[in-house]
């Protein structure tokens, strides 16, 4: 369905934005609020762009970008927070993978029951 990576959601400092992809309108309300309050709160802290991207094979990616003129950016407390979350927040990274993987990728799941 998919060839390249797929923006699942973004904050932006500079504009003070918040971006969700409507493809996955899908996902209940409670997880987008979460994925709002993780990128929110991550560029309010360490600034630039931030956006959350599945890779080919259903991966989730935190991408940072930042403009070349800004000096406040935290490259390093950007490298610290990402680690952070994934640490924090696995369990729930993984089910987004997952959800992707089964919607959007159409990969089979689970053991056979017999």
């Amino acid at each position: 369905m998919y060839e390249e990576r797929v923006v699942l959601c973004g904050a932006n400092s500079y504009e003070e934005k918040y971006y969700f992809n409507e493809d996955f309108g899908a996902l209940p309300e409670n997880v987008k609020n979460e994925l709002k309050i993780l990128c929110v709160l991550f560029t309010s802290e360490v600034g630039g762009v931030l956006t959350l991207e599945f890779e080919e094979d259903g991966t989730l990616c935190f991408q940072v970008r930042s403009q070349e003129d800004d000096f406040f950016f935290d490259d390093i407390g950007s490298e610290l927070k990402i680690r952070q979350l994934q640490k924090e927040k696995a369990e729930f990274l993984q089910a987004l993978e997952l959800f992707y993987r089964v919607f959007f990728l159409n990969e089979a799941v689970g053991e056979d029951i017999t």
